[in-house]
């Protein structure tokens, strides 16, 4: 990976100075983005369409320090794995973990299922691979951002606190008494979208449609997936407590129950005031008392 500090090429700014009738009509401020990418001639078609968009946006040819991405202020960040290098996941992870509030899309090349999963994981809010259409690219970072809009919208609200965890949306994480439940973005916008529907049942589609941002795909089973993982780290960490329900066809119920732990046999003490096992014999004196009554 290229030396973004040692780079003075940071990329060039467009600001178109008049924005589309959709942008103005809708009253949303201009979506403020990065695309990093060394792609000359899919640049050249995005910036088109960008523009036409009324987006603002810039294009990076490397990655640059993290601050600098602050300074930006973006919205999102459409970004080429390829142009980040060898530490291009380290980047990502650091990227994503910095500016939680950002949106990020991964646009590259031809990549393995176990690739998109790790990028998604490592805290990326959608993948999309080259070659694709610019229209369908700037509409996944549009409904990242719409996404993020809503988020923020929650981050006012004080912690929630369900069972033994709190949640905290001004910190996007969850915690157990005190301790970080160490949940990546999309791990937290899924326990704070099924803690807000206090106890009632969600569908899959509704939270794909709520945490990802469009339609699910028929098939599609990350819904799955990430409740799997989430489900894992609340067992950890609150083992005491069962917060995710599976209603089977459905969806998803987030309610906290206390696991009732059976006593086990071996914890009965003899002669504690308990009945005897049955397979105790029975001193034939005294079962005599208990027939007379006495």
């Amino acid at each position: 990976m290229r030396d973004a500090a040692s780079n003075g090429d940071r990329g060039r700014v467009y600001a178109p100075a008049e924005m589309t009738n959709r942008t103005v009509a809708d009253g949303q401020p201009p979506i403020r983005m990065a695309v990093i990418d060394s792609d000359t001639g899919f640049l050249q078609v995005l910036a088109k369409r960008l523009e036409g968009a009324g987006c603002q946006y810039r294009v990076l040819a490397s990655p640059v320090p993290l601050d600098a991405m602050v300074a930006m202020r973006l919205n999102a960040v459409v970004v080429d794995l390829a142009v980040l290098g060898p530490q291009g996941w380290t980047y990502l992870e650091r990227l994503c973990g910095r500016l939680p509030g950002l949106g990020v899309v991964v646009c590259t090349g031809q990549s393995s299922v176990a690739q998109r999963v790790r990028g998604l994981r490592l805290g990326a809010d959608d993948w999309v691979t080259k070659p694709c259409h610019p229209e369908e690219l700037i509409a996944r970072v549009e409904a990242v951002v719409r996404r993020r809009k809503r988020a923020e919208t929650r981050v006012d609200v004080g912690p929630v606190m369900v069972g033994a965890v709190e949640i905290r949306a001004d910190q996007f994480q969850a915690y157990v008494e005190g301790v970080s439940i160490d949940l990546t973005r999309r791990e937290f916008e899924l326990i704070q979208l099924l803690a807000e529907a206090q106890g009632q049942v969600m569908q899959r589609e509704e939270i794909y449609q709520r945490v990802w941002g469009y339609a699910m795909v028929h098939g599609d089973r990350s819904v799955d997936v990430f409740v799997r993982k989430l489900r894992q780290k609340l067992e950890r960490s609150s083992p005491d407590w069962r917060y995710i329900h599976t209603h089977f066809g459905i969806g998803y119920r987030f309610d906290a129950e206390l696991v009732v732990a059976a006593v086990p046999q071996e914890a009965v003490v003899p002669g504690a005031g308990l009945p005897r096992p049955v397979s105790e014999p029975v001193d034939a004196e005294a079962a005599a008392l208990l027939v007379a009554g006495g």
